[in-house]
C-alpha cells in the first residue's frame, strides 16, 4: 500500500495522490498537458529503445570482428532476447500490482538491467493506454479517499458534524435551548 497521508494545516484534508514519474499528480484529473506528456514519454522511450538496439548491434558486430565463434554470438543474442522478455513482463506487471517485497525482485535486478530494452518498450506501450502505474495508483487513491470519508463521517463527538437538533453523538449531551 502506498503512503497516503492526511494533509495537516490545509483546508482540504484527506489523502493526497501519489505522484508518478514525468506526470506528477496530473494523472488524477488528466490536466496539465497530460496527453502531451504521455505522447512525449512514449516517443522518448521508443527512441531510447531504438538507440539502445543500435548500440547492441555495434557490440554484436564487435564480437563478429573479434571472431569469437558462432556459439558465443548465439549465446549473446539469446541472452539479450531472454533478458528483454523477462524485463518486459516484470515491468508490465509492475503497473498493475505492487511488488510483493520478496527478494525475487532484487534477484531479477541484474536481469532487468541486461534486458533494459524490454523495459523501455513496456514503458512506451503502457503510455499508449495510460500513464505507467496510473491504474494501480488510481485504485489505491480511490480506496484511501473512501476510507478517509468513512472515518470522517463515523466519528462521534465531532463538533463539526453534530445534528442541528443538538444531538452531540454517542454519549454526548444535547444542547440547551
Amino acid at each position: 500500500m502506498s503512503d497516503h497521508t492526511e494533509q495537516s494545516g490545509t483546508t482540504g484534508g484527506g489523502p493526497r495522490p501519489e505522484p508518478l514519474r514525468y506526470f506528477g499528480t496530473t494523472w488524477v484529473e488528466h490536466d496539465g498537458h497530460y496527453g502531451l506528456r504521455r505522447a512525449a514519454v512514449a516517443a522518448g522511450s521508443l527512441v531510447t529503445a531504438f538507440a539502445a538496439a543500435l548500440v547492441l548491434r555495434f557490440a554484436y558486430q564487435g564480437l563478429s570482428i573479434a571472431e569469437v565463434g558462432g556459439f558465443v554470438n548465439g549465446l549473446v543474442v539469446v541472452m539479450f532476447a531472454v533478458c528483454s522478455a523477462i524485463a518486459f513482463r516484470k515491468t508490465w506487471e509492475s503497473y498493475t500490482r505492487r511488488p510483493s517485497g520478496s527478494s525475487s525482485e532484487d534477484a531479477l535486478r541484474g536481469l532487468k538491467a541486461i534486458g533494459f530494452i524490454g523495459s523501455l518498450i513496456a514503458y512506451a506501450l503502457r503510455c499508449f493506454v495510460e500513464a505507467p502505474g496510473e491504474g494501480l495508483r488510481r485504485a489505491e487513491y480511490e480506496k484511501a479517499k473512501t476510507q478517509y470519508a468513512r472515518r470522517r463521517t463515523t466519528r462521534s463527538g465531532n463538533p463539526a458534524h453534530r445534528d442541528a437538533k443538538g444531538d452531540a453523538g454517542r454519549g454526548g449531551r444535547p444542547k440547551r435551548a
